[in-house]
């Protein structure tokens, strides 16, 4: 009998588990925890825009979709190329001979982000994969000739990194796509011929655990079947259970709806927000895909990189930060080494960051600027700046007869005393040690 009553219990709490295709149903799915202990991921923006190399990854729609187009990019063209060539003659030349999914592998797993987020289909419609829905425009079809979705995800895996995949809901010039934006949007013959089908194809083959749409803006969710499509992946699909995805599902529904809220690029919230966020940013601050001209000047710094990782994580977020690889397939040097010092400040660091949450208050600036993060037990004050004296002034620890306060790096305790009766403390610094990115984190127990 007790074996009966727990097979109708666990087939009860299935049923009520399903989700319908609506939001009020959908935004009530708890978001699987690992992405909120992740804390870091890794964006990369690969594909066809990457061969040009120049402006953006919007290449082609500056070139040829605004209206006026970009003079800048008319004049690469017309500098560079032959007349009459087309964006689509660059895909032959998106060789990738040099990718190695081992090495970007490992250069991700050195960084410290625990999870991978690729671009499988950007606006300009190519597919990093041999998708049946996208023939002759995908990396297996030419360019590379190479399943670029597949590979990676092996190599991401294999470190037990968390692999997610960028999709693009539009097509800049996909005739189907055209034909719709014509129609108002009342037909929907490119969501049902092309887009839900690769959509299908892709989580099936893939299993992302990460779904990051984007291109929704100009049509309504009801255009592109978000729901629908959703409540499969909830219910129905291999990732059922470890799927996250983002906000990014029709007009409107921009920090309102889906697993955790991006908002809009670059997104920094004023204040703690109620739901669960990622700040998507680029090292790169001018493209998210390589461009050949880029400089230096025009690259985060390291001790930038860090300063905006932390704010992220004290605010609640995760922190989704772009590389643009080549077309031959190689992350640039100095991007290479901007991750590779995240990396090695994270394993200082790091306790302060994974798997923490904001603190009841989330920052100071007394007399250097702190963002706080707590575990358990322990307060987290991270100084994203070294402070001109010797001390350290923390005005919002409630502090007792326990109060004991470490540097992470170093397990000696500091000596302190207190501001006033009530609150706050003054930490005696030791000589700080230099650290990649300039931020160091003072361990805070028995307070309050």
């Amino acid at each position: 009998m007790l074996a009966v009553f727990v097979c109708v219990a666990v087939l009860v709490s299935q049923a009520v588990a399903r989700y319908t295709a609506d939001w009020t149903s959908l935004d009530a799915r708890p978001l699987p925890p690992w992405y909120n202990e992740a804390k870091l991921g890794i964006f990369i923006h690969w594909g066809v825009f990457s061969v040009p190399g120049f402006g953006s990854e919007w290449f082609w729609w500056h070139w040829q979709g605004q209206q006026p187009p970009d003079k800048t990019c008319v004049d690469f063209m017309s500098k560079n190329y032959p007349p009459g060539f087309s964006y689509p003659e660059f895909a032959p030349q998106f060789h990738a001979q040099f990718f190695d999914p081992e090495q970007w592998a490992d250069i991700f797993n050195a960084s410290g982000a625990k999870y991978v987020v690729l671009t499988a289909k950007h606006h300009e419609g190519f597919t990093n994969w041999g998708s049946p829905h996208s023939w002759n425009w995908n990396s297996v079809d030419t360019g590379p000739h190479r399943d670029l979705v597949g590979d990676l995800g092996e190599a991401v895996r294999s470190r037990s990194l968390h692999y997610g995949l960028y999709n693009s809901l539009y097509e800049w010039f996909h005739p189907l796509y055209l034909i719709d934006k014509k129609n108002g949007f009342k037909t929907q013959e490119f969501v049902m011929h092309k887009l839900l089908p690769e959509l299908y194809n892709m989580v099936v083959r893939y299993k992302p655990e990460v779904i990051w749409s984007d291109g929704d803006w100009e049509a309504p969710d009801t255009y592109w079947n978000s729901t629908e499509f959703l409540a499969w992946l909830y219910n129905d699909s291999p990732v059922r259970d470890t799927v996250v995805t983002n906000d990014r599902w029709g007009a409107g529904c921009a920090c309102k709806h889906g697993g955790y809220y991006n908002c809009e690029d670059k997104f920094t919230p004023g204040q703690l927000p109620k739901h669960k966020w990622e700040k998507c940013t680029s090292v790169d601050t001018l493209s998210w895909g390589y461009r050949r001209n880029m400089k230096l000047s025009e690259l985060m710094p390291l001790a930038t990189v860090i300063a905006d990782l932390v704010q992220t994580v004290a605010l609640g977020g995760n922190y989704l930060l772009n590389v643009g690889p080549t077309s031959d397939g190689t992350i640039p040097t100095v991007f290479e080494e901007r991750l590779r010092g995240v990396g090695a400040w994270l394993e200082i660091n790091g306790e302060a960051i994974y798997a923490s949450k904001p603190w009841r208050v989330q920052s100071e600036n007394d007399t250097v600027q702190v963002w706080y993060t707590s575990k358990g037990t322990s307060v987290y004050a991270i100084m994203t700046a070294k402070p001109f004296k010797p001390t350290v002034q923390l005005l919002e620890p409630i502090t007792s007869t326990n109060t004991k306060v470490t540097l992470l790096g170093n397990s000696k305790p500091l000596s302190w005393s207190p501001v006033s009766p009530s609150s706050g403390l003054i930490v005696l610094l030791p000589e700080l040690p230099y650290t990649p990115g300039q931020a160091w984190t003072l361990k805070l127990d028995g307070i309050q």
